[in-house]
């Protein structure tokens, strides 16, 4: 695994900290750096027998440099950890819109992995798209794999303009799926529920739906036939879901709109 350097104790950092220690990435290999970690990441960076610093170390040299930091603060973290990345670096970052390019213009050359995972991350059932370039080895490319699956599955993309897409799709997905919940119990509502039951019966559908999807080998097209019977109720509110200008034209535009602004934040 050699030094694994991680920049970034957030949500996302901490939640990638995490999954690396349980799935055997020893302590002693890991470096943490981050200017205001909370008590409780200190308390596992010192139980893991990782080493932490409020700010890159002059004489560190990085196998792995983690980035795990917010897109808006990167401009000013970066050039510290320049000196980080040696010949044989290969850095990854998960900050949504800012590019190989951008990366370059701080930390010079390298061999380099752009990836975008999502909020289930936290919780090891997230998905990652990623996007190496040219100078990653087969070796590096097996290692970040190893690093970025521990919070799901990962997704290599063959083009970084890629990123944008996924970013669309999965990166902000959640927050579609979590809308869906407030929609669904808006409408029980008005069918005559009390508020707070159609959210907890909205909240277990799509959860419940969620975890039969990821455990079923069918796909989500026969998961929804075999709920469909004909003339049945649920055949009744598909016919309005999937309508010509039902739901798929309006995902069709949200998926856009969000890939745009993507393209938009990348510069």
């Amino acid at each position: 695994m050699g030094q694994l350097v991680l920049v970034g104790a957030g949500n996302m950092g901490g939640a990638m900290l995490t999954g690396w220690l349980k799935s055997g990435v020893p302590g002693s290999s890991v470096t943490v750096i981050d200017p205001g970690p909370s008590q409780t990441m200190l308390a596992q960076i010192s139980e893991a027998g990782a080493s932490y610093c409020k700010e890159a170390p002059a004489d560190l040299k990085a196998d792995i440099l983690f980035l795990a930091v917010k897109p808006q603060v990167m401009d000013k973290v970066l050039p510290p950890l320049k000196a980080l990345v040696g010949p044989d670096t290969v850095v990854v970052s998960v900050a949504a819109g800012k590019t190989l390019a951008f990366m370059e213009s701080h930390l010079g050359a390298a061999a380099m992995v752009r990836a975008m995972p999502n909020t289930p991350a936290m919780i090891g059932r997230g998905v990652t798209g990623a996007y190496a370039n040219a100078a990653v080895t087969t070796q590096q490319r097996e290692t970040v794999n190893r690093l970025l699956k521990v919070s799901g599955p990962v997704e290599w993309l063959d083009s970084e303009e890629a990123i944008n897409a996924v970013t669309a799709l999965s990166g902000s997905g959640p927050a579609y799926v979590f809308y869906l919940v407030e929609c669904m119990a808006e409408a029980g509502r008005k069918a005559g529920l009390q508020a707070d039951l159609a959210m907890r019966l909205a909240r277990e559908t799509v959860a419940g739906a969620g975890e039969l999807l990821h455990q079923s080998p069918d796909d989500a097209a026969r998961l929804r036939q075999n709920v469909t019977s004909p003339g049945g109720t649920t055949a009744a509110a598909l016919a309005v879901l999937m309508a010509e200008e039902g739901m798929q034209p309006l995902f069709d535009k949200a998926i856009e709109a969000a890939r745009s602004r993507a393209e938009e934040l990348a510069g």
